[in-house]
């Protein structure tokens, strides 16, 4: 019997699509750094980063229900790491766990999102000020490296701004020494990118003003000016959050489904390990 629209359900054939810079850039993010071709990840953590990947393209909408049983199906895999794979997510706070409905994708509303973003705010600055201060000069490297690639980007496409401005967050992070304050904000900046990007999506102007800021920061960062480079950082903040509510606050219901791209089951590059249904 086919289900009813009222489960709200999504088309998780999306699981199966090629994977873009955009995907692979949240997958990476979800295994920590870890690379897929030189490292053995365990089948629940390929699961979990292919799952945030759809989740972060939108492809997998705030609010719909994710079943162990579909999932294991369309990826051929036993339960067990599904299941493992959702606690994964639910650890970024991409997926909670609700009373009767099992896994939902989680779906907050304009007040948590700007708490969320709050959150990540006192986090990344408090972290960048440690930066500024014991690595200043691999700060200036880094931004020197990377603001070409964010110029480039944005003569691109939204997404590919999104990714190079995602990594070169990342990439900040990774040069704090203090690891727990690094993986908390990791995971919690893997959280906000969905809606970062859904900012991005709806007024794609924002991305001139955003490589505005990031210059201004490898300006700040070469003379050494850590007030003005704090400043900075929290004004490029504050806009990604503004940008990010006022996309969700016009974005459609979220039970109506995102159509995936038609594919052929065919093994990729980075795909999972097989193994049978339970």
């Amino acid at each position: 019997m086919a289900r009813t629209k009222t489960q709200n359900l999504p088309d998780l054939s999306a699981l199966l699509t090629p994977k873009n810079s955009l995907m692979l850039a949240v997958e990476r993010a979800v295994l920590r750094g870890q690379d897929w071709a030189y490292a053995s990840v365990p089948i629940a953590e390929q699961i979990a980063a292919r799952l945030a990947g759809v989740i972060t393209l939108d492809l997998v909408k705030s609010g719909q229900r994710l079943l162990e049983k579909d999932i294991s199906e369309v990826l051929h895999v036993s339960r067990a790491p599904v299941r493992e794979a959702m606690r994964i997510l639910e650890r970024d706070r991409l997926v909670e766990f609700q009373a009767r409905r099992g896994a939902i994708v989680t779906a907050p509303d304009e007040d948590e999102l700007r708490d969320i973003f709050r959150v990540r705010s006192v986090l990344y600055l408090t972290m960048l000020e440690q930066v500024v201060r014991e690595n200043p000069a691999e700060l200036e490297a880094l931004l020197t490296a990377h603001v070409p690639k964010l110029a480039k980007a944005a003569e691109e496409s939204v997404d590919a701004y999104a990714v190079e401005s995602f990594l070169l967050n990342f990439a900040t992070v990774d040069l704090c020494r203090n690891r727990l304050l690094a993986d908390v904000l990791q995971s919690i900046s893997l959280r906000t990118f969905r809606y970062v990007r859904l900012g991005m999506v709806a007024a794609p102007q924002s991305i001139r003003a955003s490589l505005k800021v990031w210059r201004a920061l490898q300006r700040a960062a070469i003379k050494r000016d850590g007030e003005l480079l704090l400043s900075l950082a929290a004004s490029r903040l504050d806009e990604a959050r503004d940008a990010a509510v006022r996309a969700i606050a016009t974005k459609p219901a979220d039970g109506q489904r995102a159509r995936a791209p038609k594919t052929s089951r065919i093994s990729t590059p980075g795909s999972l390990g097989e193994e049978t249904p339970a």
